[in-house]
């Protein structure tokens, strides 16, 4: 294996994981992991990313192109001794009685054997190449930012969030709901079959805007993730409010009351509506 190729073996394995794995422990630092992972997972993601960085700096006791010696020495090791010694004679031999012209013929031969040749899976090994770097790179370059209220939307299919207990519905109507979220309530109120129960109930809700459905002033929003944010799932709630509706998008903080709408549904009725920054914690879990 030729210099260049042993250099982009190497960087395609453990140099794009490197990236990827200090990227990781970088976001971690600076407190900025919980933007792509839930923070209750973050140290499984944390501590692999450890393990691939310490084992990236291992690989460093690897001469180059160690990787395509693999199993090579494994192989003759278990060749029968007086095979290899056969071998050994019959090139020492033909080393002894070949023409030293034939030493230059050997060489360029062992040179042009190392170029890389322009086959079908050269090609797809080298485009393959490309692609994951320039996606690391991307990863690399693209600013630690949440997901947008446009991709909320698009992922919002009407439904509440999965994996809402129905321990959740028994909460609401006699427990504490002071620390439910978007997501809970909103599962409140897809599944109940009880509205009334819910009336009057004080609530504190912190979201993003998007567009209002059937009627609402606006929609409260909140994306609920389980583990990161490939799973992010849309939570959703009908705000009925005096004031204007902020623009798509807006950080807002509303303190009201849930109240029946009498044909079976739940809304928010809004007391206040106080326009905020995006919090450094924008998902719910």
């Amino acid at each position: 294996m030729s210099r260049s190729a042993a250099l982009a073996t190497r960087w395609l394995g453990v140099g794009l994981s490197s990236c990827l794995a200090i990227t990781t422990i970088v976001l971690w630092a600076t407190g900025r992991i919980a933007l792509y992972v839930n923070p209750d997972s973050a140290w499984f993601a944390v501590g692999m990313a450890v393990v691939a960085v310490v084992g990236a700096v291992a690989t460093f006791a690897l001469p180059l192109g160690a990787e395509a010696d693999h199993g090579h020495d494994h192989e003759h090791g278990h060749a029968p001794a007086e095979a290899r010694a056969r071998r050994e004679a019959f090139a020492h031999a033909d080393h002894v009685h070949s023409d030293p012209s034939d030493a230059h013929d050997h060489d360029l031969h062992d040179r042009l054997a190392a170029r890389p040749r322009l086959t079908p899976a050269g090609i797809a090994a080298f485009s393959g190449g490309v692609l994951a770097t320039g996606a690391v790179v991307l990863v690399l370059l693209t600013p630690a930012t949440s997901l947008s209220a446009e991709l909320a939307i698009s992922r919002d299919v009407g439904a509440p969030p999965l994996f809402a207990g129905s321990d959740i519905i028994t909460l609401a109507a006699s427990g504490d709901t002071s620390e439910f979220g978007i997501g809970d309530w909103s599962a409140v109120f897809a599944t109940s079959t009880n509205p009334e129960t819910f009336d009057g109930k004080p609530v504190t809700l912190t979201g993003f805007i998007t567009p209002g459905q059937d009627g609402a002033a606006f929609d409260l929003t909140r994306l609920v993730i389980t583990h990161c944010v490939i799973d992010a799932q849309t939570a959703t709630l009908p705000i009925d409010a005096q004031v204007s509706a902020p623009s798509t998008g807006q950080w807002v903080t509303v303190t009201g009351t849930v109240r029946s709408t009498g044909d079976g549904g739940l809304e928010v009725r809004a007391d206040d509506v106080a326009m905020i920054d995006e919090p450094a914690d924008p998902y719910e879990y």
